[in-house]
């Protein structure tokens, strides 16, 4: 519930809190499982609530190349060996929020280059690690996108990619019969937890909305550090 109330509030999904929380009681391929599962009623819940904030141009340029590379990322993760990929996004999290907190004049431009670019490593780290929201979430924050155009549109890509790699989960065997039996908890979690998360953005202007974002995006650099470091 957490995990999704604060992934609403950041605008990039509850995957970056819910797959290093997941891994303190489930071995790493059934989280990408359950992560997949979960995300398809958090995605729809935001879509429905923040409808009216749709892009389809951010969903054309980062959308397609995130499913196109999210499917790639998935069979890849049967073959290698993600530990330092974890240090990886963890060090290019914390580097890349850090820069836009302190440069807060800093904004990219949101064109296609930069756009297919960050889709397409969104979606290869979310299907490799189980989250690429982080990163989706740090491309638009640099776009600096009103925050119901950010929500709705990335939880519309979201919801893209989880139909993908959900498929390719189930193929690879990550998603077990015997963990059905927690989907119906997680989709109540995911509708409840975006409605409050909604709830609380209406208390947040729209200048601290990107400041919180990439604050966020910065501590779960530094928990991805952490939890490879401190508990594997």
């Amino acid at each position: 519930m957490l995990a999704e109330i604060i992934g609403t509030i950041g605008g990039f999904g509850s995957s970056v809190f819910f797959v290093p929380l997941g891994n303190f009681y489930f071995d790493f391929y059934t989280v990408l499982g359950l992560t997949a599962l979960f995300h398809l009623s958090s995605n729809l819940s935001k879509i429905f609530l923040f409808k009216k904030g749709l892009n389809k141009q951010l969903l054309l340029y980062i959308g397609v190349p995130s499913v196109i590379f999210v499917v790639v990322g998935g069979y890849m993760s049967k073959v290698i060996k993600t530990d330092y990929l974890e240090v990886f996004l963890g060090v290019f999290l914390i580097l890349l929020s850090l820069l836009f907190l302190i440069k807060n004049n800093l904004v990219i431009p949101p064109k296609r280059n930069q756009s297919i670019f960050g889709g397409a490593i969104s979606g290869f780290t979310a299907g490799l690690l189980g989250t690429g929201g982080a990163i989706r979430g740090l491309t638009m924050a640099a776009f600096n996108l009103e925050k119901s155009v950010f929500i709705a549109t990335s939880a519309f890509i979201d919801l893209m990619i989880d139909s993908s790699r959900t498929f390719v989960y189930y193929q690879n065997g990550y998603i077990h019969n015997h963990d059905l039996k927690y989907v119906p908890f997680l989709l109540l979690i995911g509708i409840v937890g975006t409605y409050v998360g909604k709830l609380i953005l209406t208390y947040i202007p729209q200048e601290r909305f990107k400041v919180i974002s990439l604050a966020l995006i910065l501590l779960i650099g530094v928990f991805t550090l952490l939890n490879y470091y401190l508990f594997k």
